[in-house]
């Protein structure tokens, strides 16, 4: 079985940068054997010679050993779920006796506070200029009110 070397004028396959897809095209131009020119037989359009890719392997995976080809890194231990710092301070205490949030209202260290949007919350810090920090449940917030 002899192979035919290629010339100007051969069909051959390529991706059309136009098309963008692998078509057959014509050789316009070569360069020391090589293909360097074509031209697309669907849309005319002529551009430098790409050769169509070779589908991708799918990517191998590791033995079913557990070992990995990659260097081992260390999975982080899950955190014990404990009761979160929100949940130790408000402890015990009556929801009841909370104070609904105002933006007019005053408020001091270790009050309950009832948020509409964040829920009940307790506050932590009381700062000069009409703010407070509240801790609720996502967290601490820092709220405006008035001394």
């Amino acid at each position: 079985m002899s192979i035919r070397k290629l010339s100007a004028g051969d069909i051959i396959d390529a991706r059309c940068t136009k098309c963008r897809s692998v078509l057959n095209h014509t050789i316009v131009a070569m360069v020391d054997g090589r293909v360097v020119r074509v031209q697309c037989n669907t849309c005319n359009g002529q551009h430098n010679y790409h050769p169509p890719q070779e589908a991708k392997k799918p990517a191998e995976r590791a033995a079913s050993t557990g070992k990995s080809s990659s260097p081992a890194r260390p999975r982080r231990e899950p955190v014990p779920a404990g009761p979160s710092q929100w949940e130790l301070e408000v402890a015990g205490r009556d929801p009841q006796e909370a104070i609904p949030y105002a933006m007019d209202a005053s408020f001091r260290v270790g009050n309950l506070v009832n948020h509409p949007v964040f829920g009940l919350g307790l506050v932590t810090v009381v700062t000069k200029p009409n703010k407070v920090e509240i801790l609720f449940r996502d967290g601490k917030k820092l709220l405006r009110c008035t001394l």
